[in-house]
């Protein structure tokens, strides 16, 4: 099991943002997870990863239970099994294009300049490398976010409305490059977004409210 949520709970004050929250993700699996603006999709996302935390529940990634790590474990955990795509773009501005999407296997010591290009191609931008992120759109700023995600091959891909300043031809290709790594690569994938377009590959599709998250009906 990639990920396993067990009643969880968060709330701002007195203020619930979301509770009893119980999920399982597994190896490879789609799950997409829809919801009102402001129901907490996005702060889920970061609970998954250990970016933010919880007021009861668990969160196991990868079969370690995030609650008994310490910052600076849950930091090396996220580095080898995650790939994080924020609705912010996060790419570091005196660095180039390639150099952004190589931070991932830079820190791990996995430089590999091929799979670089090869994510580049993937997501629609490998004439791009050599520019700088103030020359390029936000759209193709996104890519390059979500190039960096995948990269590495993580175990779990995080993404919160990942086509979101995409059109539709790029939105598809963008898609068609994170569910690959679901069927190619054995990553789980789990996406927060509006656009029912962007659920129509997912296993699962579920909504989530201030009680839970649930099933949902596609159509």
């Amino acid at each position: 099991m990639t990920l396993r949520l067990h009643n969880l709970a968060k709330a701002y004050g007195a203020a619930s943002v979301f509770s009893n929250v119980s999920l399982d993700v597994s190896k490879g699996e789609f799950v997409a997870i829809v919801g009102e603006s402001g129901v907490g999709k996005s702060t889920l996302l970061n609970c998954m990863a250990g970016l933010d935390d919880w007021d009861s529940g668990t969160v196991q990634l990868c079969g370690t239970d995030l609650a008994t790590q310490s910052d600076d474990a849950c930091a090396l955990l996220r580095r080898e099994k995650v790939g994080f795509v924020f609705q912010a773009f996060h790419v570091l501005p005196h660095l180039d294009v390639m150099q952004n999407v190589a931070l991932p296997l830079l820190l791990l010591g996995k430089q590999d300049n091929a799979r670089v290009q090869e994510m580049l191609d993937a997501v629609g931008i490998g004439a791009l490398g050599q520019r700088l992120p103030h020359q390029l759109s936000g759209g193709q700023l996104q890519r390059v976010a979500i190039a960096r995600a995948l990269v590495h091959r993580p175990a779990l891909l995080l993404a919160d409305e990942p086509t979101g300043n995409l059109d539709p031809d790029t939105a598809a290709m963008v898609m068609q490059a994170l569910v690959s790594q679901c069927r190619t690569h054995g990553a789980s994938l789990v996406l927060v977004t509006h656009s029912a377009t962007a659920t129509h590959a997912a296993d699962r599709v579920l909504r989530l409210g201030t009680q839970g998250i649930n099933d949902t009906d596609r159509a």
